[in-house]
């Protein structure tokens, strides 16, 4: 080590010659290293099993002390009934099929008391079926009950034979009002269209569902109004965490019931999953999705770098052992310090398998070089060892302070990877001079006669030293295009955007966000009580940014007499005709078959042969349908009854119930719709709605922004959103500044000198920066989930640039030497850093976004730290080390 001043040489040589020590004490008794190591990695795997615990809730990422979280969390303790929820949405092709349907499916979950704690229906059940019309304004609900009186011809006959027969009955009372000219065919237009659709689809076999309501209420027969024709149960299932999905079962249970109640597409409903509990469960899926090809992809990926690297199957293996064992540990320290992962924490599996075979490569790859001096195993060993050992720890250290600097941040999902990695690093580091060269000693690989190292890059090498300003110049242009691009940088932290949206609880949470008044990006706000809350929620209304806000007392309609007297004066019109004094039996088949041969040949006998318009055209599909019914087999009739009669049975029993509605106030509230706004401490909550996409980030931000000027208490998705990101930036950036200081520290304890510590950073910064500018022109955005490639970054390249620093400093390389980029240690970085690819790019496989955009950031990173490395650490090591250049 001579031309290293005294201090220096001081410092370096105890470094070498312990780690040269260690790694010749385990090659001397490679068993018993073997052993001890095999009983570590036991005690590890035996901790991991009994402890392993996952969650895949992205708000447990955030600290709760947080300011927002803590409203939050407050929100969550005052409505627990609103947390751990599956939601399903029930859709009909008729708004009586989703009626009919959401109440048997709720009815039969509430008789499974096991698997559900509760199970409600947020738009149904007695009190709106009772008052539902009562919250509508005034003119919609006299609109409503004229509609009703208007149909009062019509649904007399039907409530008194609700049956096939009834149904051609009343179509006849009509005809014969036609055929008398006190009405025409265009006034009828839309109940025979209607009925033409639908027996035409019953007499071909096909699906036939037909909405009386919306015949009732003016509506084209067969459209899909959404609001109409979509329900809600709100299910808290009996989560059980013993399982990698705790609400697998219940979801199975709620669609096996669809099946069993026969709510599927064929008969005109379906049922569909969404909420907290599915979309967990469906995360961890999409995250398991395809793991087996992933993986397999990535070990293939893997020995063959390491194979490239070192060209020795026995020390692919023993490198490959090694990583398996140091996974394993630090497994079950992982677990023995965070208690359980995370989304972003399970990272540490290809963080280490990166970093940790960049060390078991470094010693393999000095190993081999060694061997053309010393044949021995144990000498080369010895001597790669004490050669590369003060890099390693000087590396492992200075990635493991870059991990840990993430510790005291707000940001939990990367803090507890800080963890998790930076006790990985550590754990990489001593088995790879302990326990690698035991390994390596009991395989034994054969010896080296060529060079390890590249001599044809000897000519890149001298042109960069050669040429090392306009290098340096050309690199420095590049940070500073880098810097200019910088402020279009984009942070996506939208949760959901981290998900699958091809899962059926995400598909349908997109389909909810298209209605405003359902989507669940909503603000809640707790007030003292209900008339404060009222008081903040009309202030909340006026705001440009709100559509709707909601509380308890939005559910007691107003102007209540004026309604009641104009349901009162509908129900006395209508009560004989609704409830007749008799109803007819149920007609016999012989009797269905005649009836619809009588009513086709009266449309036959009001409609022209041709022409007429669409209302003749209609009547004549119609009367041409039943004909068809009537001459056809009994089960083709049976089919028609199925699709007209339920519908009408269940619009019967909406009327009855809606004229029944009785005055409206706080106490006469259902219990279980007062729990949903009012906490037991007498709080009341309030709900609001965003005007606009509110599933744009820009949107979701004016909202929030808007609706907290006036409610700084407010909590919800948009503020969650917007939080998580204010705290994951601030996270990064008091990481990045303490992780700086920590490491620039570090070498300038080891290194001694400014110059070499700038040396060694320079080219990290300058990638970091490289990296992030890529995102912009790629239209990358930083998310929860990518954003750990910056630590890693920082991390694997500190390490690779101190094996350089560290070699030119004992003047390995240089004048007179073979140089940087020819040397063994290049082949080794370079390999390293393909083999770290290989593992981080196997997450870009991934059916997951969050996953994918990782590995894709992740491969994205490796790659500029890789060319700063290769292609700018040579021009900045140009010039010799101060005082002279050591002689090795």
């Amino acid at each position: 080590m001579e031309g290293i001043p005294v201090a220096e040489r001081d410092a370096v040589r105890p470094r070498t010659s312990l780690t040269g020590r260690i790694v010749t004490l385990c090659a001397c008794h490679p068993w018993i290293t073997l052993l001890l190591a095999l009983v570590l990695a036991a005690g590890a795997a035996l901790y991991a099993s009994r402890n392993f615990a996952m969650t895949t809730d992205t708000a447990e990422l955030i600290s709760p002390e947080l300011g927002w979280r803590r409203g939050e969390l407050d929100f969550d303790a005052a409505f627990p009934q609103q947390q751990d929820l599956i939601v399903a949405v029930v859709d009909g092709a008729t708004p009586e099929l989703a009626e009919a349907g959401a109440a048997r499916l709720a009815e039969h979950l509430q008789g499974q008391p096991g698997l559900f704690r509760s199970v409600r229906r947020p738009d149904g059940g007695e009190f709106f079926a009772r008052n539902g019309l009562m919250l509508l304004p005034l003119e919609e609900v006299q609109s409503t009950l004229d509609q009703l009186i208007a149909a009062q011809p019509f649904l007399g006959p039907l409530a008194a034979d609700p049956s096939l027969r009834g149904v051609m009955g009343a179509l006849d009372t009509v005809l014969l009002g036609v055929e008398r000219g006190q009405a025409s065919l265009a006034d009828i237009e839309r109940p025979l269209t209607g009925l033409a659709d639908a027996l035409t689809a019953v007499a071909e076999g096909r699906p036939a569902f037909f909405s009386w309501q919306n015949l009732i209420a003016g509506e084209p027969a067969g459209t899909r109004q959404t609001r109409q024709t979509r329900r809600f149960i709100l299910a808290q299932p009996v989560l059980d965490y013993s399982a990698l999905q705790p609400g697998a079962a219940a979801s199975t249970s709620i669609r096996l019931a669809a099946q069993e109640l026969g709510l599927g597409p064929a008969h005109g409903v379906t049922v569909r999953l969404t909420g907290p509990v599915p979309m967990a469960d469906e995360e961890f899926a999409s995250l398991a999705d395809h793991v087996e090809i992933m993986t397999a992809a990535m070990l293939l990926a893997l020995v063959a770098m390491l194979w490239l690297a070192v060209r020795s199957a026995r020390l692919v293996l023993a490198i490959l052992a090694t990583a398996l064992v140091g996974l394993v540990v630090t497994a079950g320290l992982g677990l023995l310090v965070a208690g359980r992962f995370n989304l972003i924490s399970v990272a540490f599996i290809p963080l280490f398998l990166g970093l940790g075979v960049d060390f078991g490569i470094q010693v393999c790859v000095r190993f081999r070089a060694e061997r053309l001096a010393h044949p021995a195993p144990r000498e080369a060993l010895r001597a790669a060892g004490g050669a590369v050992g003060g890099s390693l720890a000087l590396a492992a250290v200075a990635t493991a302070v870059g991990f840990l600097a993430f510790l005291p941040t707000s940001y939990l999902g990367v803090s507890e990877l800080g963890a998790i990695a930076g006790l990985g690093m550590i754990v990489a580091f001593l088995l790879s001079i302990t326990l690698l060269p035991a390994l390596v000693m009991l395989l034994r690989p054969r010896g080296e006669s060529v060079e390890v190292g590249w001599p044809a890059l000897a000519p890149l090498d001298n042109w960069l030293r050669r040429r090392h300003r306009a290098v340096l110049a050309g690199w420095a242009v590049a940070g500073l295009a880098a810097l200019a691009v910088l402020p279009m940088l984009r942070f996506d932290f939208n949760p959901l955007h981290l998900r699958s949206e091809t899962v059926e609880s995400m598909a349908t949470l997109h389909d909810l966000m298209q209605d405003p008044d359902r989507t669940p990006n909503t603000i809640d706000v707790l007030a003292p009580s209900l008339p404060q809350a009222d008081a903040l929620a009309a202030r909340l209304s006026e705001l440009p940014e709100v559509s709707q806000v909601v509380t308890l007392s939005s559910f007691i309609p107003s102007r209540q007499p004026e309604k009641l007297a104009a349901i009162g004066d509908a129900a006395d019109l209508l009560s004989l005709t609704l409830d007749p004094v008799t109803v007819r039996p149920p007609p016999s088949d012989a009797e269905v078959a005649r009836s619809m041969a009588e009513t086709a040949a009266a449309l036959r006998g009001v409609v022209p042969p041709q022409g007429g318009g669409e209302a003749a055209a209609a009547a004549r599909r119609l009367a041409e349908a039943l004909e068809r019914l009537a001459t056809g087999p009994a089960g083709r009739r049976a089919a028609a009854e199925a699709a007209l009669i339920p519908p009408l049975r269940t619009l019967l029993g909406q009327i009855r119930e809606m004229l029944q509605a009785a005055p409206v106030t706080r106490e006469s509230l259902p219990p279980e719709l007062a729990a949903d706004w009012i906490a037991p401490d007498g709080r009341a909550r309030i709900q609001v709605f965003p005007r606009g996409d509110s599933n744009d980030n820009a949107t979701l931000r004016r909202f929030s922004a808007a609706v907290r000027a006036v409610a700084p208490q407010a909590t919800g998705t948009p503020i969650s959103i917007q939080g998580a990101a204010d705290s994951i930036v601030t996270a990064f950036l008091q990481a990045g500044l303490l992780s700086g200081i920590a490491i620039a520290a570090l070498l300038a304890v080891v290194l001694r000198r400014a110059r070499d510590v700038l040396l060694t950073v320079a080219p990290v910064l300058l990638s970091g920066l490289l990296t992030l500018a890529s995102c912009v022109l790629l239209g990358l955005p930083l998310n929860f989930a990518n954003i750990i490639a910056l630590p890693l970054l920082f991390g694997i390249g500190v390490a690779f640039n101190i094996y350089f620093v560290m070699a030119w400093r004992k003047g390995e390389t240089g004048e007179g030497k073979a140089g940087l980029l020819p040397s063994s240690l290049t082949r080794a970085i370079l390999f390293s850093a393909l083999t770290t690819a290989t593992a981080f790019g196997s997450l870009w496989l991934s059916h997951h976004p969050g996953t994918a955009s990782m590995g894709q950031l992740l491969a994205l990173s490796l790659a500029w730290v890789l060319l700063t490395t290769l292609l700018l650490q040579p021009a900045l090591l140009a010039r010799p080390p101060e005082g002279g250049r050591a002689g090795g």
